[in-house]
């Protein structure tokens, strides 16, 4: 190998081309003017030829790093330079950006594809250049993260130029502008808690024990029910009408947590705690004020729909509520959270009036949800996967009467947009209407003696979660898959097999592998990206006795769970949500390729995206690759 040639010292007229092209890429385009410029002036540019090895193991500490302009180099380890481990450069990136931190050898073969050139700094104008920048600091530190939040903000600069907003749900509660809470002692006449409502233009009250620590709350709604039509005296203590069963929430939880407990439990006040500490009051007025929809309207229609005409229509709102959360820069998680909860809230609906249609009682069976609604997931663009269990013991035509209902409902949601699943998981199907102990029976049977292909069709169910009706039938079969799971290797072993079928969609040198779809290049975000992380973070709950379905938390115990730093597990999760924010950016746009919502056109990509999309995908790549070590062949 030869050693690295810098080509010359950049001239004038090359100075200003650079400066232009740098400030298309990151972190340039976030760095000062000033700062790009003492880039450029210490860097030298360095020309490769095709095939040429830049760096390899032997070379020594890292000396230099470079930024590809021109050209693309490929990084290889391994004497073999085995495809799973090649990394594919572009223009617009560094490399080797560890090694060059570090100052130690690289660990990898990187190799010109082309012709190549590249700027080069050495670790003294690094070093400086991190000092002087913020934003280059960030960049070389957490690369991933940075081009996460930037993608962010060009998906919220999107849309929030077609939605009207205020406030981002991502504000933890403690920063939001405060308001004295109105509070009375426990023991004050009930008369003296109105007049400080009144007096201060309040929905609610807040009574206190002497230390100052939240005991109940009084609201307008309470005045009603409790005070006026109970015919209470103005003179009782406030104790004999205040609610004690006070939904609350701490200064580091979000608004999104607080708009989620207000749809929840149907109420408008929050008190905020700091400690023992009462130190604000969230209303739904405080989250909402500026929009057009909100939380609380939606689910408030859903819950007093009295026929699938009206959840029609709110279902149809979920989507444009989806795109005013988007423009306010709201995170996947969140966001499929919240999706997810709406959703529940239009079965549950749909549930509920079937069953008051029938005269039956929610105290005999659960709705049970699979797939991404059981795991809280739920993106725009969904069908069905539920089922039903239902109490031992009950007469031989119950199977009959809970089938009858299970029809309706899944003729409902997809009246309301959930279209039937092809596989045919809905209750409706006579094989997913079971008793109690015929799922134990049949979870048994899967991780006992399962094969291959049956296994393939199950592992939806083992992400099962209760909607409606009666929770504590799914708690043995929870019990169950979490104890006899862990304890079956075999079992991990063949869902680890299916799983590892599906490989990352990166080629022999690292790069997208993107398939031609109406003459267009495309990546099937859901098979090919989040898939894989969902099946793996599965395989490793269920391994670890992990109880948890959504598959955020369990990347989050399942990294506790390995002993790893939380760098390692947390970039798990930032790929995972970046592919569901993809996803969900096509969904909403209602941008479908050959009829798949998950299709997405690699050209219409930014260079950040690209960038980011890259890094995502080698992520899942080296946690399969962790699978595969752990579990499979």
């Amino acid at each position: 190998m030869n050693a690295p040639r810098p080509a010359a010292t950049p001239s004038r007229s090359l100075v200003l081309n650079l400066q232009r092209q740098l400030a298309q890429a990151l972190p340039f385009s976030e760095m000062e003017a000033g700062h790009i410029q003492f880039f450029i002036e210490a860097a030298s540019e360095y020309y490769f030829e095709p095939e040429e090895v830049i760096l390899d193991p032997s070379s020594g500490p890292v000396e230099v790093l470079y930024f590809v302009r021109q050209g693309a180099v490929v990084g290889r380890k391994g004497i073999a330079q085995e495809s799973s481990d090649a990394r594919h450069i572009d223009a617009g990136e560094f490399f080797p950006v560890s090694a060059a931190v570090a100052g130690r050898p690289v660990s990898s073969i990187y190799t010109a594809l082309d012709d190549c050139f590249c700027l080069g700094i050495d670790r003294d104008t690094l070093m400086r250049l991190s000092e002087l920048s913020p934003p280059f600091a960030a960049f070389i530190s957490q690369r991933i993260l940075r081009f996460l939040e930037l993608s962010r903000k060009l998906i919220q600069r999107t849309y929030a130029s077609e939605v009207f907003t205020s406030l981002s749900l991502e504000t933890p509660l403690g920063v939001l502008t405060r308001k004295v809470p109105v509070t009375v002692q426990a023991g004050s006449e009930v008369r003296e808690a109105l007049i400080r409502m009144h007096e201060t233009r309040v929905g609610s009250v807040l009574v206190t024990n002497d230390a100052g620590q939240l005991i109940g709350i009084l609201t307008r709604d309470d005045v009603v029910s409790r005070i006026a039509l109970a015919n209470v005296s103005l003179s009782a203590p406030i104790d004999d009408v205040m609610s004690t069963q006070v939904h609350h929430l701490r200064a580091e939880d979000t608004a999104q947590d607080a708009a989620l407990l207000m749809s929840r439990y149907g109420i408008q006040h929050v008190p905020v705690l700091d400690g023992d500490q009462i130190i604000n009051v969230v209303s739904e007025r405080d989250l909402f004020s500026a929009q057009r929809l909100s939380l609380r309207a939606i689910s408030g229609a859903i819950r007093g729909a009295a026929n699938v005409e009206v959840l029609k229509v709110a279902a149809s709102e979920v989507r444009q509520f989806a795109q005013t959360l988007l423009g306010q820069g709201v995170q996947s998680r969140q966001l499929t959270a919240l999706i997810s909860h709406l959703n529940d809230l239009i079965c549950d609906r749909l549930v509920s009036l079937a069953v008051e249609r029938r005269g039956l009682s929610l105290n005999q069976f659960a709705w049970i949800a699979l797939g991404s609604e059981g795991r809280s997931e739920q993106t725009v663009a969904t069908d069905q996967d539920n089922a039903i269990v239902f109490q031992d013991g009950l007469p031989p035509d119950a199977r009959e009467v809970f089938l009858d209902l299970a029809r309706e409902v899944n003729e409902h949601l997809d009246a309301c947009g959930f279209p039937f699943c092809k596989g045919q998981i809905m209750a409706s199907n006579p094989n997913l209407c079971l008793s109690e102990s015929e799922w134990l029976t049949k979870f048994l049977s899967w991780i006992e003696h399962g094969n291959p292909e049956s296994l393939l069709k199950a592992s939806i169910f083992f992400d099962f979660r209760p909607v409606v009706g009666a929770s504590s039938l799914t708690i043995r079969m929870r019990e169950i898959v979490t104890t006899k799971a862990q304890a079956t290797p075999r079992f991990l072993k063949q869902l680890a097999d299916n799983s590892l079928r599906n490989q990352v969609p990166l080629n022999w040198h690292g790069g997208i592998d993107t398939t031609r779809v109406e003459g267009l290049d495309c990546l099937d975000l859901k098979l090919h990206g989040t898939a894989i992380v969902v099946d793996v973070a599965r395989i490793f709950a269920l391994a670890h006795g992990i109880e948890a379905t959504n598959t955020r938390t369990r990347l989050e115990q399942i990294g506790k769970a390995l002993g790893l730093a939380p760098r390692e597990y947390e970039s798990w999760v930032v790929a995972f949500e970046f592919l569901q924010t993809l996803r969900l950016n096509i969904q909403i746009r209602g941008e479908s390729i050959s009829g798949n919502p998950n299709l997405l056109n690699y050209a219409q990509l930014s260079d950040i995206d690209r960038s980011i999309l890259k890094e995502s995908l080698k992520t899942l790549r080296q946690l399969q690759q962790r699978l595969a070590l752990d579990y499979g062949r």
